[in-house]
């Protein structure tokens, strides 16, 4: 699987080579290596928060010499309206990160309502099965936990389908770990920790997932 690099609480590069692509994101990550295929100069890059699409959008700017403003769905319609404008006058890329697309985010000024819906859409869905495999992996490699397969597929079989949901999980054990001086994992260790907070589902006799 390819990679580019994973947005964390923590200091980070922009390095193109440490960013998990998979088929919940690929298709954004082709459309922003060819950008000079836009319609217009300007695309929305949506999708769920810790999902990398801020840190895609500033490997954008660094690779292509455009810009990008984040939450934009929070920034002054003005502002945007105008730098929409820019990026066509200057044709100078620009990326707007949001939550999601009009009419999701509600755009009051007219004239920007028209201009972003004349620009694509590039948005990450939730990460599929061999991703959420892959950002375990990487997250307790960056925090030099020893994960071994066993660990990573109990987790996999039980953590809800989300970025932050892995992310929240991966954090929780790095706390109980470093509570317990030790860096190598296990299931047990990571079943204590994660018990009781809501992190996983468990398959009770009946079949039904349970919060865990």
């Amino acid at each position: 699987m390819d990679q580019f690099d994973l947005p964390l609480p923590r200091p980070v590069s922009v390095r193109p080579e440490e960013f998990l692509v998979g088929p919940s994101n690929a298709r954004a990550v082709h459309m922003i290596e060819h950008w000079g295929a836009w319609p217009v100069m300007t695309a929305l890059l949506t999708g769920p928060r810790k999902s990398g699409r801020s840190l895609l959008a500033r490997l954008f700017v660094a690779e292509s010499g455009g810009g990008m403003i984040d939450d934009a769905d929070r920034a002054s319609e003005t502002e945007l309206f105008h730098a929409w404008n820019r990026a066509q006058a200057e044709r100078r890329p620009l990326l707007l990160v949001a939550d999601a697309p009009p009419p999701d985010w509600a755009v009051r000024l007219p004239d920007l309502r028209t201009r972003l819906a004349a620009s694509p859409i590039l948005s990450f869905d939730a990460p599929d099965d061999a991703l959420v495999s892959d950002l375990l992996r990487y997250l307790f490699e960056r925090r030099e936990l020893d994960a071994r397969p066993e660990v990573i597929a109990w987790l996999h079989k039980r953590l809800e389908r989300t970025h932050l949901a892995v992310l929240r999980a991966v954090e929780r054990i790095e706390e109980d770990a470093d509570r317990k001086r030790t860096r190598r994992l296990s299931v047990p260790l990571v079943r204590s920790a994660l018990s009781g907070g809501g992190y996983i589902t468990e398959l009770s006799q009946s079949g039904v997932r349970r919060a865990g």
